[in-house]
C-alpha cells in the first residue's frame, strides 16, 4: 500500500461514559492508520457538555487506550477550554448571513415537532427567527429567552466521497437549519468537531458510521467557512449476535469491564481491530506488527459487524496458552491476592506450587480470572459439590471404589502424575470399570467441580495427604445422601 504523506488523525471521546467497544474500535483504525502511515494521532476530549462529564470518566478513557496500547503523539485537547476559538468561527457565519439567533424555547420546539408529526408534516424546524424583525427580538430578549445559534442551509445538494462506502449525498431541504451555538455559549458537537479537525489539520476522519448524518451538516460547515474537509471514513457498525445494537446484555460493552475480567491488551487490539476489517485471507490470530502491515481502510467493510463474545474469549485464551508460565503468573497474582490466598511474602515461598498450578491451568483458560474459578480448591478445603455432578458420580456404588482408591493411593511413595495416570488405570482395569468411572467420582471428590485441569495435575499438586483426605470426606458426604 502506498504511504500518504502528512497523515493526521484524532479520537475524541466524550467524558459522559467509559471508553466503550464501538469508540475503542474507532481509535484502534486510527492509531492503526497513523503508524502505518507515520503520522500522528491525536487526542481530543469533547467536554462541552459540562454537566455529565466527569474528570473519573477522563481517566477511565485515557486508562482505556493506554491499556490497548494506543500511545497518542499529541493532546490530550479539551473543547472545554477552547470555546472564544469556536466563538470566533460563529461570529464570522453569522457576520456572512450563515448563520443566525433563534429564539424558540424547547416547549415551543417540542410543540411544533409534536404537532408536525400529527399532522405528517416534515419534522424540522421552521425558519421561524430566520426574518425576525427589530421589534420582536427586543421583545424576546426582554423576556429573558435564550437565543441559539442556528446555521442557514443553503439549496442545493451535499455530497462527500467516503474511503469505504463510496460517494453518499443528500437533498439539502432534507437538513434543517441545526444549532451551531446553544443558548449558554456552548458549541454543539457539529460545529466543534469542524473547527477543531480544522484547527488541528486532521487529515482523515475515521469513526463510526451512525456519523453519516452528521457528516453531511459538517461538510456544509466546510463549505461555508470556506475551509477544506479531510478525508472520511465510516466504520461499520458493531452489532451483538442477535443483529441488535451492542448492549449490556451481549456482554461487557466498556473496555475497562474486559480488562478486569481477564481479557489481555494483545487479545483485545486483535479481536477488535477484526471488527469490520479483514486483512484478505482466513488468518484471525494476529500480531499487533501484522495487523499493521496489512491493514487498510480499503478492506473495511461496509456492512455492520458482529461482536462475538464467545470468540474473543477463545482468542484469548489463544493468547494465554501462548505466553511464558512466569508471565502467566505475575498476571494472576493481584487476582489471588485479591481472593486473600496469598500475601506479598509467601509467593517466593511457594512460586514452584504456583508455576506448577499455572502449567496445568493454563490451557484451559479463556481469561485470566478463570485462573481464580478453576484454582480456588487448591487454596480452600471442598465446602460444596457441583449438584449435577452429585447426581451422576456420587452413587453407593462409588464408595467401594473410592474406599478401595485410598487403600491404594496410602501405599504409593511416587505421586507424580505420570504414576499417579497408571495406578488409576491399572486399578481400573482390575475393578473391571472403565477409567472414566473412577476419575470423574475423584475429580468431584478433590475439586468440588465436574470440570477442570487433568484430574493427575489435580492430584500431583494437591499432593498424597490432601488428595485422601478430601477422598475420606466425600465418601462421609455419599454416605449420608
Amino acid at each position: 500500500m502506498k504511504k500518504i504523506e502528512n497523515v493526521r488523525v484524532r479520537i475524541a471521546p466524550s467524558p459522559t461514559g467509559f471508553l466503550h467497544v464501538g469508540t475503542a474500535r474507532a481509535a484502534l483504525y486510527n492509531w492503526i492508520f497513523a503508524r502505518k502511515h507515520n503520522g500522528s494521532f491525536i487526542l481530543r476530549v469533547e467536554d462541552t457538555d459540562l454537566k455529565r462529564s466527569s474528570k473519573e470518566m477522563i481517566e477511565s478513557i485515557l486508562e482505556g487506550l493506554r491499556w490497548l496500547g494506543l500511545d497518542w503523539d499529541e493532546g490530550p485537547f479539551f473543547q472545554s477550554e477552547r470555546l472564544a476559538i469556536y466563538r470566533q468561527y460563529t461570529e464570522r457565519l453569522l457576520k456572512d448571513g450563515k448563520a443566525y439567533y433563534c429564539y424558540c424555547t424547547p416547549q415551543e420546539l417540542a410543540e411544533r415537532r409534536e404537532s408536525a408529526k400529527s399532522e405528517k408534516r416534515d419534522v424540522k424546524y421552521d425558519r421561524r427567527c430566520l426574518g425576525l424583525i427589530d421589534n420582536e427580538r427586543k421583545r424576546f430578549e426582554s423576556e429573558n429567552r435564550g437565543r441559539a445559534l442556528r446555521f442557514f442551509i443553503p439549496e442545493g445538494e451535499t455530497a462527500f466521497q467516503d474511503i469505504i462506502h463510496g460517494e453518499i449525498k443528500k437533498k439539502n431541504r432534507d437538513i434543517e437549519d441545526f444549532v451551531i451555538m446553544k443558548s449558554d455559549g456552548t458549541p454543539t458537537y457539529n460545529l466543534a468537531v469542524v473547527v477543531d479537525d480544522h484547527e488541528m489539520a486532521v487529515t482523515h476522519t475515521i469513526r463510526g458510521d451512525d456519523h453519516i448524518s452528521n457528516t453531511m451538516k459538517q461538510v456544509l460547515l466546510y463549505n461555508a467557512l470556506s475551509i477544506s474537509a479531510p478525508r472520511f471514513a465510516h466504520l461499520p457498525l458493531i452489532l451483538g449476535k442477535d443483529r441488535s445494537k451492542l448492549s449490556k446484555r451481549h456482554g461487557a460493552v466498556s473496555v475497562s469491564q474486559y480488562r478486569d475480567e481477564g481479557f489481555l491488551s494483545d487479545a483485545m487490539f486483535n479481536f477488535l481491530a477484526l471488527l469490520g476489517w479483514n486483512p484478505g485471507d482466513n488468518r484471525e490470530i494476529m500480531s499487533r506488527e501484522e495487523i499493521l502491515e496489512q491493514f487498510s481502510l480499503e478492506r473495511v467493510s461496509k456492512t455492520s459487524a458482529v461482536f462475538d463474545q464467545q470468540k474473543l474469549e477463545w482468542m484469548n485464551g489463544e493468547y494465554i496458552s501462548k505466553m511464558d508460565n512466569e508471565d502467566v503468573l505475575k498476571a494472576v497474582i493481584p487476582l489471588l491476592k485479591g481472593e486473600g490466598w496469598i500475601d506479598e511474602g509467601a509467593i517466593e515461598q511457594k512460586r514452584t506450587f504456583l508455576l506448577h498450578l499455572v502449567a496445568a491451568l493454563k490451557p484451559r483458560m479463556r481469561k485470566l480470572t478463570d485462573f481464580v474459578k478453576y484454582s480456588v480448591y487448591f487454596f480452600k478445603d471442598v465446602d460444596a459439590y457441583e449438584p449435577k455432578g452429585v447426581k451422576k458420580h456420587f452413587a453407593e456404588k462409588t464408595l467401594v471404589l473410592l474406599e478401595a482408591l485410598i487403600e491404594k493411593l496410602e501405599e504409593l511413595t511416587d505421586f507424580s502424575k505420570e504414576h499417579l495416570e497408571h495406578v488409576l488405570r491399572e486399578f481400573a482395569e482390575k475393578r473391571n470399570v472403565k477409567p472414566a468411572q473412577v476419575i470423574h467420582p475423584v475429580r468431584l471428590a478433590v475439586s468440588g467441580m465436574t470440570v477442570g485441569p487433568g484430574i493427575f495435575d489435580i492430584l500431583e499438586i494437591l499432593g498424597k495427604e490432601c488428595v485422601i483426605n478430601r477422598l475420606t470426606k466425600a465418601i462421609k458426604y455419599i454416605k449420608v445422601l
